[in-house]
């Protein structure tokens, strides 16, 4: 008895997975069947940038490229751990918020280390 209850409180979840599914597939099924499918040569092209493909795809990216991209990744996961944090302050008390100072601090260092060493000028 106490497993069906349990059971009854995910039944909203499912119903708006079922109702998020169900409405893909008929979009997806519904722009097959009723749009246009005349591919014309400049459509099947492969874009890049707005121009044309200047050389070999196989070239090397500047490393600051990557810099860049790590940046972005090391401080959106920064995010990620924030909000799980903020949720939980009341409970984890002042050990819970002094942790993440430290850990912000670190990621400050971080960024002004990157930030000095020209990692985030883009020339």
């Amino acid at each position: 008895m106490a497993s069906q209850e349990f059971l009854i409180q995910y039944l909203p979840i499912l119903l708006f997975m079922a109702v998020a599914v169900g409405m893909s597939v008929v979009m997806v099924l519904g722009s097959l069947l009723f749009g246009k499918q005349n591919p014309d040569p400049e459509k099947l092209s492969a874009y890049e940038c707005g121009f044309d493909a200047f050389s070999d795809s196989r070239n090397k990216f500047d490393v600051r490229f990557y810099l860049v991209t790590l940046l972005f990744i090391i401080f959106d996961l920064e995010i990620a751990f924030l909000f799980p944090w903020a949720v939980a302050l009341g409970k984890i008390g002042m050990f819970g918020f002094f942790s993440m100072v430290i850990f912000l601090g670190i990621l400050t260092v971080g960024f002004i280390y990157e930030w000095k060493k020209g990692a985030l000028d883009w020339e």
